[in-house]
């Protein structure tokens, strides 16, 4: 792995030991400096107490990154799990780029796979030092001290010390320009079960999210958005809405109208009270069944060819072919936290507090909106209640809509602003729209001659800050999962159709993957069938016999389910499995009949992600993302009226998986020495196709949409 940069510095002062670099490492000596909390300037800092803090560059929403590139620096460091520490690291590009992004930013389940040497380096560099001190401080070769447990120790001598103690020299040390790291026999944390950081402070209620930041003179700001896509505000009263107690400013902002208020009921009451006219003229007012309708007749018209392999004549001497439509909802993020931040203005500079996933986006973003120079904005990398995409704007949207919110003041002072789960609901950002349109054909011995993919949806890259990664191409998010298949079809062709439309589009957990996978693995089901092949055979008989990493997910998962065919003792099984994000998940699928309706009893799951850095955090991700995908594969549409209003607004109508829904899950993790990948939404796309399969053998209809109709977990 390569590193943009060879720029390195290291801070240190009376209260421990502070290392801050971008890899490799230089040769120097540490400049004394003082580390405060909130600008730490650094990967690590050790205090006096011995507790190792690691600063972290990508947010944690709870998918594990505190644990795990904490995990990576305290393997190094040979330190004891007991005082590792975490903190969000502070918007700073130079300092915490993703080394795979070139900025600073979490996304696409890249925060182990980028880290990996990186923070394991920064570990080392310091152990290295730490050992350096003590042998010069005791007058012993470096050679005969060891690091355990947290614990420097020389046995000739009997002299050993805690971290802590021996910063203050470690700070006069040469920072090593490539310090060794570990082979994997010597591993002591990495592939253990080690448990996450952030969870003491989220159930002692010490952990601060942004709606936690209160601070003096501070307003809360709530802003009444259009009611369609598109639309914006052609005039307001807001007589009634100053009436209101508590509200001290109402203001019109590029997105709607801004209400101020003391504190949130406040806010709410004004906005409630507010008389907003709309200008519909650029606006989507098609409601949902005319979009879809719309997506299809673009498939008629044809379809840009992004893949293609083979000669697709061979589909003319098939002896049956085989053809399906597929169609996918809008589907809303709803994570546990909506949207919110917190900006303060202060003399011509800004400071914000909120789960910024792209401080590289959102700094120059608000920069730009308030017209000062980016290192007038500083962001301070708050937790986060979940994400699964939504905080991941590619358009900046919040960062830009909460700096509007600032400038219209008109004055300086503290703003948070807060989206309601209605206002993310109704006007949000959402997984695409989609429609899949499928042929393929098969000979008389059941073989796949051809496969054809047919893709239409909106680009979500397009018009974002993301859209110069195109190249002028087309967005590959929107049918990845589609191409790229090893399995061996005669020919293939894939094709995608960008559709346009004012509804705003986001990446969605396990982005496009969540559909095509859902899309390949039902239609390639159904095919499997009709050439009267066993859906887990016939799936490694597709297969190149270099596909060891597919073939291994998903013959444990089969071996874990006991699988003996699609059906067993009254009980309906279905497979499914997807490479994502670097990561191999295969699934397998229990649904039994319960009070006369399916229901999805068990979830056998496989996934090869590399290295395992830690098993815990793996076996949450997955059985998390099997909750996740079972929710919205069972409940979750997000529709538009005809007239474009959005249908649903809050839980009761936008469900989410209840608990009692949660099928038994039985995760295996594949051993593995290859460079470790993501596992934030690769367990997402397998489990959907997988219940779609599961239903099917049970003796219902094929799912050709979601969410399943009648279907309950």
């Amino acid at each position: 792995m390569g590193f943009s940069t060879t720029r390195r510095g290291f801070l240190a002062a009376g209260a421990g030991l502070t290392l801050g670099m971008v890899l490799p490492l230089g040769t120097g000596r540490a400049q004394v400096a003082a580390a405060g909390p909130f600008a730490p300037n650094a990967f690590i800092r050790i205090g006096k107490d011995d507790l190792v803090t690691v600063l972290i560059k990508h947010i944690e929403m709870g998918q594990g990154p505190y644990t795990g590139l904490a995990t990576l620096v305290a393997e190094e460091l040979d330190a004891d799990w007991s005082q590792m520490r975490a903190e969000g690291a502070p918007a700073n590009d130079e300092l915490y780029a993703n080394t795979l992004f070139g900025a600073q930013g979490t996304g696409g389940s890249t925060a182990i796979a980028n880290s990996f040497i990186q923070m394991r380096k920064a570990g080392a560099a310091v152990r290295a030092m730490l050992v350096e001190a003590a042998a010069e401080s005791w007058g012993v070769p470096a050679s005969e001290i060891t690091v355990k447990a947290g614990v420097v120790s020389h046995a000739g001598s009997g002299k050993s010390s805690g971290f802590g103690a021996l910063t203050e020299a470690a700070a006069k040390i040469p920072v090593p320009a490539d310090p060794p790291i570990k082979s994997p026999a010597d591993f002591v944390l990495i592939g253990h079960d080690l448990p996450k950081l952030d969870t003491p402070g989220k159930t002692n209620g010490t952990a601060q999210f942004t709606l936690d930041i209160y601070l003096d003179g501070m307003l809360t700001v709530l802003v009444a958005h259009p009611t369609r896509f598109g639309a914006k505000v052609a005039s307001f009263d807001d007589k009634a809405a100053l009436a209101v107690p508590g509200v001290e400013l109402v203001r019109q902002i590029p997105t709607g109208v801004a209400v101020y208020a003391r504190n949130t009921f406040a806010a709410m009451k004004g906005r409630d009270a507010l008389v907003v006219e709309w200008d519909d003229s650029a606006a989507e007012t098609r409601g949902t069944p005319a979009m879809f309708e719309s997506f299809r007749k673009a498939l008629d018209a044809g379809a840009l060819t992004v893949e293609e392999k083979g000669d697709m004549s061979a589909m003319t001497s098939a002896a049956k072919v085989i053809e399906a439509e597929y169609q996918f909802p809008y589907l809303a993020h709803a994570p546990l936290e909506p949207l919110d931040a917190v900006i303060e203005l202060k003399g011509g500079k800004a400071e914000m507090w909120f789960g910024c996933q792209f401080p590289s986006i959102d700094r120059p973003t608000v920069a730009g909106v308030l017209g000062v120079p980016v290192t007038d904005v500083s962001i301070n990398v708050l937790l986060a209640g979940g994400s699964f995409g939504r905080r991941a704007q590619g358009t900046a949207h919040l960062a830009a809509e909460a700096a509007e919110v600032a400038k219209a003041a008109g004055r300086d002072g503290v703003f948070k602003l807060v989206w309601t789960r209605e206002d993310d609901l109704r006007g949000g950002y959402y997984r695409p729209m989609t429609v899949h349109r499928f042929r393929a054909g098969i000979d008389a011995e059941g073989r796949i001659l051809g496969w054809e993919n047919m893709v239409a949806n909106q680009s979500i890259m397009k018009g974002t800050a993301m859209e110069p990664m195109l190249k002028g191409g087309p967005d590959n998010t929107s049918f990845e999962g589609s191409t790229g298949l090893p399995y061996q079809f005669g020919a293939r062709r894939i094709g995608w159709a960008q559709m346009e439309s004012p509804v705003s589009v986001l990446w969605w957990r396990s982005v496009g993957h969540t559909h095509t996978a859902y899309a390949v693995e039902t239609f390639l089901d159904q095919v499997l069938e009709a050439a009267g092949k066993d859906p887990v055979q016939g799936r490694l008989e597709l297969l190149p016999p270099e596909a060891n990493r597919e073939r291994g997910v998903i013959e444990k998962a089969a071996e874990m389910s006991g699988w003996t065919g699609p059906t067993r003792d009254g009980k309906g099984y279905g497979v499914a499995w997807a490479k994502s994000f670097g990561t191999y998940v295969a699934q397998v699928v229990e649904v039994e009949t319960r009070d006369g309706a399916p229901r999805v009893s068990r979830v056998w799951c496989a996934v090869d992600c590399g290295i395992a850095v830690n098993p815990n955090v793996i076996r949450a991700q997955m059985e998390g993302g099997i909750g996740y995908a079972l929710g919205a594969a069972l409940h979750s549409r997000i529709t538009l009226a005809p007239g474009g209003e959005v249908e649903q607004s809050n839980f009761h109508d936008y469900p989410m998986l209840r608990i009692s829904e949660m099928p038994a899950v039985e995760v295996a993790i594949i051993t593995s020495d290859a460079d470790p990948t993501g596992v934030g939404e690769p367990g997402v796309p397998p489990l959907a196709p997988a219940v779609a399969n599961a239903l099917r053998a049970l003796g219902g209809e094929r799912h050709y949409s979601l969410p399943f109709v009648g279907a309950t977990a």
